[in-house]
């Protein structure tokens, strides 16, 4: 695409105009492949980037992170672009609010930060679905990633629609974009279609010019299937990893130019049930001053990690599923909180030897509060609100149907049938071939009878007479984002079955659980007496001020098992106080009403309710503490149940 020719001028107005005009024609950047070095504008350049998601961190919040990295002596940010954040359905585009990536480009103008720009369109990023829409899956068939005319089609509209945006903000345009990634660590997913690559780099090529350096990057062991001819290839890796070899290998895909580590890993993400994970200062700083040395490029993965708030967090499947916390703090030199950490002024000191790093001390931490304990009240289970969540109503069929099948992207789906005979004894209700995707809360006419679990609980045992009410709700705990070459659906992939007998006759009722706590509660039902010690999805709701300054804070949920938050309507994410290792909800100040205004927490607990239904607000985040190790499942009895440290490639 040609830039578009300037209006015609008087004459006389022309030599003044090429004097105010930037002079995007002079900006360039390139490879340099006889002295190994990166050239921008004629001169040698390398760059120190570290990556931080805008679609992790509030919007009002951009300036702020952007600074930091700024001052801590960075001149790059790496970025991805989330396609199912921007196109929720078919042909519908949201670049509004936290989702203007044009006004995110514009804040790091400000910052003084190039842009290295990662749009897909697949992403990892331990994302939902690693940012490819779940509407995709509606085509039961589709083949993703790869040259399935489908995949490709909508692939083609959606780059037709965000790299024009891009467009005017290519370095040699006079923006701050100086590189883009084709696709995401390709190598690592075993389709190996150098066709459809090949498809991307073209459409790149037609749509961006042939100006911007397009580059790939992966892992050491995905570089055979994940480099493409003619598109700049770079590599991957952490502070424990052997940097001789893996940069040696890098030498025989890429004869020339400089060195570039894409993805150097400060810290590590975590997953429910399992540690949190750290990086050493030491190991990291290491790392990076041998890199710098060498002359490579390095981008630190992630500079600021931030929150998977709302339904946004993927997940990965390394022998078992395993979904990805609410948290991406992620050990990273920037806290969730946007506070400066020792391995921050670390870095930076590391920095400060190979290049100038800005004047002037980082912003001290934020201010943070305590609040509470506050006392929630019941406002009733979730199936009273039945009528609200799905005002639609059911859609009906002789077997389940799959969230993508009703178009239902994230959060809940309700199952319902009927028993056609009476279980007078305890009797299995089980889903064959694991079909429970991803946690199944199963009650009998409104009480609560267990969980079913992808891979881990894969029994529950029932009673109940002829026409008893069987309610299954189901939970998309976060589609895979990296380790299957399989399309995740969601929901009952399989017709329950209780002892012997296959149910039929369901009815699903999609929940629009946000739309109710925006817009609908406090709702004035019928009072009823409600159960002494409820258990089973019910929703519980507070409402308090904050008499003091208001701060950063963290929701501490004690003795509580497993749910969802809203703020004020706002979606914080999930929690699992009863697994871990996450046990704080990260609250951004800006969510919150300051003095005078009544701030509105809603809380969905999904199993069983503390004796005291009490949280609190604390000043300090808790990521660390697993609770129960004994959730660590296998699908095989005779497989050993151990819960070893997840070695994982792919971001």
């Amino acid at each position: 695409m040609a830039p578009k020719k300037p209006p015609c001028l008087p004459f006389l107005l022309l030599p003044l105009l090429e004097l105010l005009l930037p002079q995007a024609d002079t900006r360039s950047f390139i490879v340099d492949p006889d002295h190994d070095r990166f050239l921008l504008d004629g001169a040698p350049f390398r760059y120190v980037s570290g990556s931080l998601h805008y679609f992790r961190v509030p919007r009002v919040l951009w300036a702020d992170r952007l600074l930091k990295m700024r001052l801590s002596g960075l001149n790059a940010v790496q970025f991805y672009v989330p396609w199912n954040y921007h196109e929720p359905e078919p042909g519908v585009f949201n670049f509004n609010g936290s989702r203007d990536l044009i006004a995110f480009l514009k804040e790091a103008a400000i910052a003084n930060l190039l842009v290295i720009l990662r749009p897909g369109p697949y992403i990892c990023a331990e994302w939902e679905m690693g940012g490819l829409p779940s509407w995709l899956l509606r085509n039961p068939n589709i083949h993703l990633r790869t040259s399935d005319p489908d995949f490709l089609d909508a692939v083609d509209s959606w780059f037709k629609v965000l790299l024009p945006k891009i467009y005017p903000w290519l370095y040699h345009n006079g923006g701050n974009i100086i590189s883009i990634q084709v696709e995401n660590e390709y190598g690592s997913y075993k389709a190996c279609d150098f066709s459809y690559m090949r498809h991307l780099a073209g459409l790149f090529r037609a749509l961006l010019g042939d100006k911007i350096l397009l580059f790939t990057t992966d892992g050491p062991e995905g570089l055979k299937c994940g480099s493409l001819q003619g598109v700049y290839t770079t590599i991957d890796f952490g502070p424990a990893d052997n940097m001789t070899k893996i940069f040696t290998l890098l030498r025989k895909y890429e004869p020339h130019g400089p060195l570039v580590n894409s993805e150097y890993y400060t810290g590590w993400l975590d997953y429910w049930g399992q540690n949190h994970s750290t990086r050493s200062v030491p190991a990291v700083i290491r790392g990076l001053e041998k890199m710098l040395k060498l002359g490579a490029s390095v981008n630190m993965y992630m500079f600021h990690g931030g929150t998977n708030f709302g339904y946004w967090n993927g997940a990965d499947e390394k022998g078992r599923f395993l979904p990805i916390t609410t948290s991406y703090d992620y050990d990273a030199p920037i806290s969730e909180a946007g506070d400066p950490t020792p391995k921050l002024f670390a870095l930076r000191n590391i920095i400060s030897k190979f290049q100038e790093v800005p004047l002037g001390p980082l912003p001290p931490p934020s201010p943070k509060m305590n609040l509470g304990p506050l006392t929630l009240q019941l406002d009733g289970d979730l199936l009273t609100f039945l009528d609200f969540l799905c005002p639609q109503g059911p859609i009906s069929s002789i077997l389940p149907m799959t969230f993508e099948a009703v178009k239902q992207d994230h959060g809940f789906m309700l199952y319902r049938t009927y028993l056609t005979h009476s279980v007078f004894e305890p009797t299995p209700l089980w889903v064959p071939n694991n079909g429970v995707h991803d946690r199944a809360y199963v009650m009998v006419d409104g009480v609560f009878q267990g969980v079913l679990e992808r891979n881990m609980r894969h029994k529950v045992f029932l009673m109940g007479n002829l026409g008893a009410r069987l309610d299954i709700l189901l939970e998309n705990m976060g589609r895979l984002s990296f380790g299957s070459n399989s399309s995740d659906f969601k929901g009952l992939l399989e017709p329950p079955i209780l002892g012997q007998t296959i149910l039929t006759r369901w009815m699903m009722f999609p929940l629009k659980i946000d739309n109710l706590v925006k817009w609908w509660f406090p709702l004035q039902l019928p009072k009823s007496s409600p159960p002494q010690t409820p258990s089973g999805p019910t929703f519980y709701s507070t409402k308090f001020p904050v008499l003091g300054p208001v701060g950063d804070t963290f929701l501490y949920l004690p003795g509580w098992t497993k749910g969802q938050v809203w703020i004020n309507g706002f979606n914080l994410g999930r929690y699992w106080t009863k697994r871990g290792p996450q046990q704080t909800l990260y609250v951004p100040r800006p969510l919150l009403f300051p003095r005078g205004g009544l701030n509105k927490l809603t809380l969905l607990e999904l199993e069983n309710v503390p004796p005291q239904p009490q949280i609190l607000f604390l000043d300090k985040p808790i990521l660390n503490s697993t609770l129960h190790k004994t959730y660590v499942y296998y699908l095989s009895a005779d497989t050993p149940s151990i819960s070893e440290p997840m070695e994982l490639s792919g971001h």
